[in-house]
């Protein structure tokens, strides 16, 4: 058992991650890529597909999944952050409607990858469902589902449900209807990120761990053992990009963090219900959301307080008493019968959130240098066809992939200290609220709708 720090996935990861060894001195290889979470090594892996000559070095300050792929929801979610009509914006809305489509299949993606490569993580194509709580909640849904099948998406996609069928999945309270999201699947990220390098290492990928990178640069990552010196540079830094130098407003660390509770008698799994596993949320304005796991547990989770003064990233913070007691709340809301049991796991982590809430990809030929990320909490299943992409750049592979408008998109930097500080605090303060009066009246909190765009640069 770990009440606190350690997440469920990698206490539980058996065996348990390898240790790795750090570098040795300078080195010389055609791809360097910084982090070993998901975009690092997807990029890898489908680098050692499409060219196995190449000369592939992953590395990481920690270990293989330390950050957010090792510790979120294991949500293998095909949707992004950003609406389709953001990327738009910058193409056309065909354009962006294909991201759309790209992404509900790479959660397929995901699938075959697990089980070409044979990894053991409970891979689940159960959908999600998002309930609707109160009647706010209710008609955004309806308008959202609406909006979706005029878009030309269909009920495998976007299905409205009643409040009977709804609460035919899943045994929750105050349940008047929700919406089923079919290109979705729950997983074991742990199981999946440790799976995930060692297919990597068997197509002849080098993964270092225990090594800092300091500087990220054209052709050179300098690191506390040396210097790396690469035809091409990946950054896949997430949250943590914000400890290379420069580069500290680029993404910000918002935290999440999740509880897991004991494996459930059989008499309270078939209350909870889920039996299909999809993963599931409601639609309040404070993000919460849940998978019923293979064990069956529930693993739930929420961002309470998102963001320290100055970008700290602090250990001590992930297990804040405080915000983890909000989300046990927000559990015990949705299912009371289970108040007796027993909290086994408490932890948390950081998530990458560009200004604009935009993930995107981008390579600069010409430099050698390339990023992807800026997920909000939604890299899972997009960061299997963000590394596929990069990929295709790197190597020149003409794609349909490399053509979807989230190529090249940029966003300007955070605001300096205290005012980002002020901004994300109050407007979870102002969301926190918007929830509240929904609860209490039913009726939709405008202002919420009005800080959440100003939050994403809408």
């Amino acid at each position: 058992m770990a009440i606190g720090g350690r997440s469920l996935w990698l206490d539980e990861l058996d065996p348990p991650l390898p240790s790795r060894p750090a570098q040795q001195g300078d080195l010389h290889v055609d791809v360097a890529i910084v982090g070993a979470g998901f975009t690092g090594l997807w990029t890898a892996y489908y680098l050692a597909q499409i060219d196995p000559s190449l000369t592939v070095l992953v590395l990481d300050k920690h270990h293989v999944g330390f950050g957010a792929s090792g510790r979120n929801g294991g949500w293998v979610v095909g949707e992004l952050a950003a609406s389709w009509s953001k990327y738009a914006k910058h193409s056309t809305k065909p354009d962006a409607l294909s991201l759309v489509r790209e992404v509900f299949d790479c959660v397929d993606e995901v699938g075959r990858v697990v089980s070409a490569e044979a990894i053991d993580c409970g891979f689940t194509k159960g959908g999600t469902i998002r309930l609707a709580r109160n009647e706010a909640q209710h008609r955004r849904q309806m308008e959202e589902v609406a909006e979706q099948h005029r878009l030309g998406f269909t009920n495998d996609e976007f299905e409205l449900l009643d409040r009977e069928a709804a609460q035919a999945i899943v045994g929750a309270t105050k349940v008047l209807g929700g919406v089923k999201f079919g290109p979705s699947a729950a997983v074991d990220p742990a199981r999946l990120v440790a799976g995930l390098a060692r297919a990597c290492e068997a197509a002849g990928v080098v993964i270092l761990e225990r090594t800092t990178a300091e500087s990220v640069a054209p052709r050179v990552v300098e690191t506390d053992r040396g210097s790396i010196r690469a035809s091409v540079v990946v950054q896949a830094t997430e949250g943590y990009t914000r400890d290379l130098q420069g580069q500290r407003r680029r993404l910000l660390p918002l935290y999440s963090r999740m509880i897991a509770t004991e494996p459930l008698s059989a008499d309270l799994l078939d209350q909870v219900g889920l039996v299909e596993r999809p993963t599931f949320a409601d639609d309040r304005h404070m993000v919460i959301y849940g998978q019923r796991t293979e064990d069956g547990r529930l693993a739930f989770g929420g961002r309470g307080v998102p963001y320290l003064f100055g970008s700290k990233i602090d250990p001590a913070g992930e297990v804040q008493a405080d915000s983890h007691e909000l989300i046990h709340e927000a559990l015990l809301d949705l299912f009371p019968f289970l108040a007796d049991v027993e909290i086994t796991h408490r932890w948390g982590g950081v998530m990458g959130v560009p200004r604009n809430w935009t993930p995107a990809v981008r390579y600069d030929r010409a430099t050698g240098m390339a990023t992807a990320g800026g997920y909000v909490g939604e890299g899972v299943a997009a960061a299997n066809l963000a590394g596929h992409t990069l990929a295709e750049l790197v190597t020149g592979t003409d794609s349909e992939r490399t053509k979807l408008p989230w190529v090249g998109v940029t966003s300007r930097s955070w605001e300096f200290e205290p005012l980002r500080w002020m901004g994300v605090r109050g407007g979870a303060r102002v969301m926190a609220k918007a929830d509240q009066i929904e609860n209490r009246r039913g009726r939709d909190a405008k202002v919420a709708t009005r800080v959440s765009r100003w939050l994403r640069g809408s």
